[in-house]
Parts: structure tokens; C-alpha cells; sequence
């Protein structure tokens, strides 16, 4: 015997069937994961710029004492001392400690003028040998 349905009763609306629901939680999800991936690239976005613009004291302190360093490692590289130690740290510290020695002496005023009459001659050298090979500026039409 078949049931006869009543009249103005209507068939369940499809988001009550349990067939779609599956499917329908599934797109759910993926959009879910997409939006949470777009959210953590930009949080590791966030993160990276501001690192690069942090100004908190400690941080300002810190990559101007690193740029320092590397600019002292640089001279230390340019002088060429590095290359005749061979690279030997304990020998170019040796080195480095008699400056320091030199410095302490009683002769400390004139050493320092003969370095630093020395050190400016030799970058005022490098310079005049880069525009050298740069040639001079080519004037403006």
C-alpha cells in the first residue's frame, strides 16, 4: 500500500539530505585550508617586514654593531693581511694584539698619524685607480 503525502507538505529542502552534506562539507573544508593558508603567508609576511623595519633600540644597536664588524673584516681583507698569515686566525690575532701593544707605547700620537697618512693614501690610490678604469664622465647632451 502506498503512503499518500499530505497536501502542502513539501519534500525536505536539499540541505537537509545527507547525500550533498558530504560533498558539501568537503568544499567547505578546502575553502577553509585555502583561506588558512593565504592567512599564514600573510602573517609570515607581516613578520618578515617587520623585521626589516624593527627599530626597537636593541635591534638598531645590534645591525649597526654587525655593520661595523663586517666593514672592520673588510679592511682586515682589503689590507691583504689575511691572505699572508694564511688565514690563521691565532697568527692575525698575534698580529692585531702588537698593534694594540704599539699603541700603548709613548709613541702612541705619531704611530697613529703614520697609520692613518698611510691608510688614507691608499684609499685615495684605490679611488683614483677606479676612476681610472671607469674613464672620465661622459658629458650630458
Amino acid at each position: 500500500m502506498r503512503t499518500r503525502r499530505r497536501r502542502g507538505a513539501a519534500r525536505a529542502p536539499p540541505s537537509f539530505s545527507t547525500h550533498g552534506a558530504a560533498a558539501r562539507r568537503a568544499t567547505e573544508l578546502q575553502s577553509t585550508l585555502r583561506a588558512l593558508r593565504s592567512n599564514s603567508t600573510a602573517v609570515r609576511r607581516a613578520e618578515a617586514r617587520r623585521a626589516r623595519t624593527d627599530t626597537r633600540s636593541w635591534v638598531v644597536e645590534r645591525r649597526e654593531r654587525t655593520h661595523r664588524l663586517i666593514e672592520l673584516g673588510g679592511l682586515v681583507q682589503k689590507s691583504g693581511l689575511a691572505e699572508r698569515v694564511g688565514d690563521d686566525r691565532a697568527t692575525l690575532y698575534g698580529a692585531l694584539l702588537s698593534l694594540v701593544d704599539r699603541l700603548s707605547s709613548d709613541e702612541r700620537e705619531t704611530t697613529l698619524a703614520l697609520w692613518r697618512r698611510r691608510g688614507r693614501r691608499a684609499f685615495d690610490q684605490e679611488q683614483a685607480q677606479k676612476a681610472a678604469v671607469q674613464g672620465p664622465p661622459s658629458a650630458a647632451p
